[in-house]
């Protein structure tokens, strides 16, 4: 008889922990809805997106003709599939003359929903940020949008592409409508996480680790500039508020306004799928995600994390992977 009341005793026990739990879990998925947002469907800009558009902006993108020595494509330095998550995975990259940019190559997944491009803001949108590379000497090398656009309408095939994706355009061959096209094909590039699911009220969508990096990310206030359905991405700020960044030769947006206010301002990166973009950090510096982690909490916040709370929010930081990326890792193990 005792034993039987000791192991009711142990189940009612159980019971009420895995209740606790339940409550503390909706209770984080609460507080999460509040800072941030599950990824939306559509992205800006994508109301006149049509296939042909799209499809253009696919073949475009891959197109290593958009290089002067046809040897460098957008694909280049944002590769795309086989588990690659839109960036290289280099420090910087490289053009194609095999001259190195300074700054880190950013992932082209999800950016369209950020309010600038490029990590000094300069560019509004995808369209205005795919018109650059083409034509920096560092990175494709073309000398100006008329050689593009008459080395295109040398191909008959593009010729036949641009008409169908701007019937309406009495030249639809033009440097315009190519970033635009490249841009409706970026505007494609959507990659959900398991953290979505979380916000959405799967309670099992993240694990207790991931929970408390969550619940630690919101209590140490990474989110005064990771918030939102990027959890970052639309913000430009100071690197080094509390401290200063370990490298200041780049000023950031400084180089763009000239104004002493913007030294050392960079746009706030999007969390999306950092966990499988490194090197980290506008010039491509940092190597270990969770020391980057305590990097930021320290430079930004004012905060030394313990390594546990630096690997728990690391953990969750991995959350934020693309359930694609997810998946190929799982079929590759």
């Amino acid at each position: 008889m005792k034993a039987k009341l000791s192991l009711i005793f142990f189940l009612m026990l159980c019971l009420f922990a895995t209740g606790v739990q339940a409550d503390k879990t909706d209770r984080l998925i609460r507080k999460a809805n509040r800072y941030f947002a599950p990824l939306p469907q559509i992205m800006p800009g994508s109301e006149n997106d049509t296939p042909e558009r799209i499809e253009l902006g696919r073949e475009l993108y891959f197109d290593p003709r958009l290089s002067i020595n046809d040897s460098q494509s957008c694909a280049s330095c944002h590769p795309l599939g086989n588990g690659r998550g839109g960036m290289d995975n280099r420090p910087t990259s490289p053009g194609a003359r095999g001259e190195f940019g300074d700054r880190n190559t950013p992932t082209v997944l999800n950016a369209g929903w950020q309010s600038s491009q490029f990590w000094d803001g300069r560019a509004k949108d995808l369209a205005d940020q795919a018109r650059q590379p083409i034509l920096n000497p560092i990175e494709m090398g073309m000398p100006d949008e008329a050689s593009v656009v008459n080395k295109l309408s040398a191909i008959p095939d593009y010729v036949d592409a641009f008409e169908k994706a701007f019937p309406e355009d009495a030249s639809p061959l033009s440097y315009d409508n190519l970033a635009e096209a490249i841009a409706a094909f970026e505007r494609t590039l959507r990659s959900e996480s398991r953290f979505d699911d979380f916000m959405g009220g799967d309670k099992t969508a993240l694990n207790a680790q991931e929970q408390s990096g969550l619940t630690l990310f919101i209590r140490h206030n990474c989110v005064r500039c990771h918030d939102g359905p990027l959890i970052g991405g639309t913000l430009l700020e100071k690197l080094g508020v509390s401290a200063e960044f370990h490298n200041t030769e780049d000023p950031g947006r400084f180089r763009v306004t000239g104004e002493e206010a913007d030294r050392m301002v960079f746009k706030v990166a999007s969390l999306r799928n950092v966990a499988i973009t490194g090197p980290w950090f506008h010039d491509g510096s940092g190597k270990e995600l969770s020391e980057v982690v305590k990097i930021m909490a320290r430079i930004q916040l004012d905060t030394e994390l313990k390594a546990q709370d630096a690997d728990a929010i690391t953990a969750f930081l991995h959350a934020l992977t693309g359930k694609e990326f997810e998946t190929a890792a799982a079929v590759s193990q």
